[in-house]
């Protein structure tokens, strides 16, 4: 009810001719007489604008410490992955040096087999 009056006060305001400015004085100047004019409805309008512009800065600052978490957050994954990659190439290794172990184990016992064959008496 009270946004319907504003509206009409803002209406009759915005309908009544306005005098032409005097000699010396500026469009602006009338603007701002007219709007000084406005009384309770323009108070209105100013502490709305207020408020939006306070709600604005509260979701800017939201947003600003949401990003610095998702960056520290990007930055730790980072981390853990250059390390998981390290623990990777190591593990890599150790499998490679295994197989190599492995290969020349298999190849010491076929000597060892085929030396006791020759070496075995009939």
């Amino acid at each position: 009810m009270e946004e319907d009056d504003q509206e009409m006060q803002l209406l009759s305001y915005s309908t009544t001719p306005h005098p032409l400015p005097w000699p010396g004085r500026s469009a602006s100047v009338d603007l701002q007489l007219s709007i000084s004019v406005g009384g309770p409805s323009v108070e209105a309008l100013k502490w709305e604008a207020a408020e939006q512009i306070r709600l604005a800065a509260v979701e800017k600052a939201y947003a600003e410490h949401v990003m610095e978490l998702t960056r520290r957050e990007m930055e730790v994954a980072q981390s853990e992955f250059l390390r998981a990659r390290g623990l990777w190439e190591r593990a890599r290794e150790e499998v490679q040096r295994a197989q190599k172990m492995r290969e020349r184990a298999s190849v010491m016992e076929i000597t060892c087999l085929s030396c006791r064959h020759k070496f075995r008496p009939n």
